[in-house]
């Protein structure tokens, strides 16, 4: 066999259409027995994971430096420092194995295991996430997927943690993730190319990278580099070079591999590029002049992780929904969060998250909580929350002493579809209830039990235009703060007896996404916050409560890597509190529904996280 060692220079043209011509190939480390390898980024070194000499550490001409004894296949690596993260799968042992090799001294740390799956794996790849977490994607026969996490900053973890199940195509094989953009990109062979979200609170979705409907083409591996993706396909023996342009990938050139008959993998780094023949066993090597242009990756958001979470709710599906604090007039750590499961009821929680209460009382949306209600002659704290079996209010007691909650009437509402609730209680004592319907109409009610049975009288109505939810009611300053899902967040005067003036506070933008969901105040000595779920990023945008409202920023809730708890996402319901509960909590607490409960994968679910770390990661003043 005779190839060419000459170069090939190719010049490109944005725009212009796809060609193919031949690349320049030349053998590489001819005896070396390897199914897959992979660049060091000092470019001088590779490593090489084979079947008969294991993993191997090799020079830039292929001698061995290092060797970690085994049979392997497949290959993927992430460096921090001095230190090579390595995943491979272990033949024998039929397990995806990880392992670190110091550069510098040429040795390999302890392996670390992967549990044994249910299913056979073809190919794995790694991903680290903006805050260092390192996690691993499982690519399994007939479909199967998983991710995993491993590690955190260059250590990694005792026990892997099982973070997801992912549904990929059912014959692939090869994996790469992009970690600037968080893109996994899989293959489906007679299809074409897939890429996924790879963060591990995003929905699960795929768009397609480049899919074909011709026989004589194969989605083989692929190699993703800043902006692009390098692609074989094995059938034709061919690279394809792809420009990734936002939501679409576009083909910019196809180039012939002459003389291989089967290439199965490849490697890239910068303009140097090796492929493996299949058919012959043999690497190759090729100048690639080619670069894509590199994708501007979206904001990095600050995130901040749960220190505890809730246990899971006891319905599938969409499920849990708005959270509420009480707090113990006596013994604040003795507080609870509820929380409702629009598929059951009313649920409470100690501040570990254990399940205290379940009370099944219909389909109940959002919930919020006053104290010093007049229930008859007794004094009892209030929750009321909005009854979508019944178009009404649900009220409930908390004894102020053992916090248990009991069933304390309906009032009914003329809603045809009732929504949002939230509470207003003005230095006169008296608790208003607020209640939304989809249809954009707001109902006004003063509450009263007399003779220990609640009633409602309804003292205002008003109106958004579009659909509503999510809604808090400053009572200091009598303002009122509601959400309109696809509009924004407004102000209005909470006062039954003046007019219902709409006033913005801020617009869905690139600040805040649509939905607009939970709304929460934040209320200390120094400083009022309002905290708004931006649904339609995953985030949580803190704003000034007083005019002129001004933005302090957005974070995220991630995984606890030491804690085992998974981050939220998908966020209905929150709420916040400055109250110091003691512990972790000295500075008050946020609570979130994770709208995808992870690590494992269970019903959802409420986070809870120090307001603590709310306030460093967005430097709050």
């Amino acid at each position: 066999m005779r190839i060419s060692k000459l170069y090939l220079l190719i010049a490109l043209v944005t725009g212009a259409n796809a060609f193919a011509t031949d690349l320049a190939l030349s053998p590489w480390a001819p005896s070396l027995n390897a199914e897959a390898v992979a660049f060091l980024p000092n470019a001088t070194e590779r490593l090489a994971a084979g079947t008969r000499d294991g993993l191997q550490l090799l020079d830039s001409q292929g001698a061995e430096l290092a060797r970690f004894k085994g049979n392997f296949t497949s290959l993927d690596t992430r460096v921090t420092g001095a230190q090579v993260l390595v995943a491979s799968l272990d033949n024998d042992r039929q397990q995806a194995l990880l392992i670190s090799l110091d550069t510098a001294s040429k040795k390999w740390g302890k392996p670390l295991y992967l549990p044994t799956r249910d299913y056979s794996v073809n190919g794995l790849c790694l991903y680290r996430d903006s805050v260092a977490n390192l996690f691993v994607f499982l690519v399994g026969e007939e479909g199967k997927g998983e991710q995993w996490l491993v590690g955190n900053g260059a250590t990694l973890l005792a026990e892997p943690q099982r973070v997801r199940g992912l549904p990929l195509p059912p014959s692939a094989q090869f994996c790469q993730v992009d970690d600037a953009t968080q893109q996994l990109v899989v293959n489906e062979e007679n299809v074409g190319w897939w890429a996924y979200p790879a963060h591990p609170e995003a929905d699960v979705k795929r768009t397609p990278v480049a899919l074909f409907d011709d026989s004589k083409r194969q989605a083989g591996a692929m190699a993703l580099v800043p902006g692009g993706m390098v692609a074989l396909d094995p059938k034709s023996a061919q690279l394809h070079l792809f420009q990734h342009a936002g939501e679409r990938w576009l083909e910019e050139v196809s180039l012939s591999l002459p003389g291989l008959k089967e290439p199965q993998q490849l490697a890239i780094n910068g303009r140097q590029l090796l492929v493996r023949d299949d058919d012959s066993g043999k690497l190759y090597q090729a100048r690639l002049d080619w670069q894509a242009k590199p994708v501007a990756a979206a904001p990095t958001l600050p995130e901040v992780a749960a220190l505890r979470q809730s246990d899971p709710v006891g319905r599938q599906g969409d499920a849990a929904d708005d959270p509420a604090i009480w707090i113990h007039p006596q013994t604040p750590a003795s507080s609870r969060v509820l929380g409702t499961n629009k598929k059951q009821g009313l649920l409470a929680y100690d501040l570990d998250g254990k399940l205290l209460q379940e009370l099944a009382v219909g389909r109940l949306n959002n919930v919020d909580v006053r104290s010093n209600f007049k229930l008859g002659a007794q004094t009892v704290d209030l929750a009321v929350a909005s009854n979508r079996d019944r178009n009404s209010l649900s009220l409930f007691s908390i004894d102020r002493q053992s916090g248990e909650l009991r069933e304390a009437g309906e009032v009914p509402t003329p809603l045809k579809d009732i929504y949002g609730i939230c509470l207003f209680q003005p230095a006169s004592g008296e608790i208003y209830a607020i209640a939304n319907g989809k249809d954009g109409t707001f109902l006004q009610y003063r509450l009263s039990a007399p003779h220990g049975r609640a009633q409602g009288e309804l003292v205002r109505q008003f109106k958004v235009d579009s659909q509503p939810e999510g809604c808090v009611a400053d009572d200091q300053r009598q303002r009122l703060f509601i959400g309109e899902e696809d509009v924004g967040v407004w102000a209005v005067d909470a006062r039954a007896d003046q007019p219902a003036t709409l006033t913005s506070v801020i617009k869905v933008g690139p600040q805040l996404h649509a939905d607009v969901e939970g709304l929460a105040l934040y209320q200390s000595d120094q400083r009022d916050y309002l905290v708004i779920s931006s649904q339609g990023n995953d985030s949580y945008l803190v704003v000034d409560a007083e005019p002129p409202f001004a933005v302090h920023g957005a974070l995220r809730v991630g995984l606890n890597a030491a804690g085992g708890i998974d981050g939220a996402s998908e966020t209905d319901g929150l709420e916040v509190t400055a109250v110091n509960l003691g512990g972790p909590w000295s500075q008050g607490m946020l609570v979130v529904q994770d709208g995808r409960k992870r690590m494992p994968e269970q019903t959802q679910n409420f986070k809870f996280v120090p307001w603590a770390e709310v306030a460093r990661a967005l430097k709050l003043p």
